[in-house]
């Protein structure tokens, strides 16, 4: 008897020592939740400029990506070489084609294309002048008249922007688009909210 009153005992130990581990197991889990949960970006911090990745590989040549960052729309242009030859043609229709105002872009995208790869243009898609959403004209010509070697368009004011997002003269946007800071990942991925270490 004496016997099975141990056997009764160990028993009653291991149950209850398991279901005091589950128990606590199942404690730890729902108090670590919420900790982890704590380290992930909020949906706030994501607005004020969490980044964001972007998988650029099907963006075809002379096709435009719209995408979205800290409440932006933002635009990845895949430039074609015709493109990126318009972009050499008559700078002195442009208000800054030398890219004074610096704060437009990042140092590593001062240069001709406002780009780290001359083909990917990477921009937010608003307008400098009174924050309207100007629209892609990639085609030349068109309805934008026989001049036009293709751009952005902002049809509320008349803007007119190249397709490296540079404002022509006339138009009443004071400053080009603003090129956001990012980096490349790898060949493909975009991470926009994060400078790069290339250098201009």
């Amino acid at each position: 008897m004496a016997n099975k009153s141990k056997k009764v005992s160990l028993d009653r130990r291991r149950f209850l020592v398991a279901a005091t581990s589950v128990t606590g197991a199942i404690g730890a889990t729902a108090l670590g939740v919420p900790f982890v949960s704590s380290m992930l970006p909020s949906e706030k911090a994501k607005a004020a400029g969490a980044s964001v990745q972007v998988d650029v590989s099907q963006v075809a040549s002379g096709e435009v990506l719209t995408t979205e960052w800290r409440g932006q729309p933002v635009w990845i242009l895949n430039r074609s070489d015709e493109m990126i030859k318009s972009l050499k043609s008559n700078p002195k229709k442009l208000a800054d084609p030398n890219l004074n105002v610096s704060s437009q872009q990042p140092k590593y995208c001062q240069n001709k294309t406002r780009s780290i790869k001359p083909n990917i243009l990477v921009i937010v898609g608003i307008c400098t002048h009174l924050g309207c959403a100007p629209s892609p004209r990639l085609s030349p010509k068109g309805d934008m008249g026989e001049n036009w070697e293709g751009g952005f368009f902002c049809p509320c004011h008349g803007s007119k922007f190249d397709l490296a997002g540079r404002v022509f003269k006339g138009s009443p946007a004071p400053t080009n688009l603003v090129v956001p800071p990012h980096k490349y990942l790898d060949e493909n991925i975009i991470i926009l909210g994060e400078d790069t270490k290339e250098k201009a």
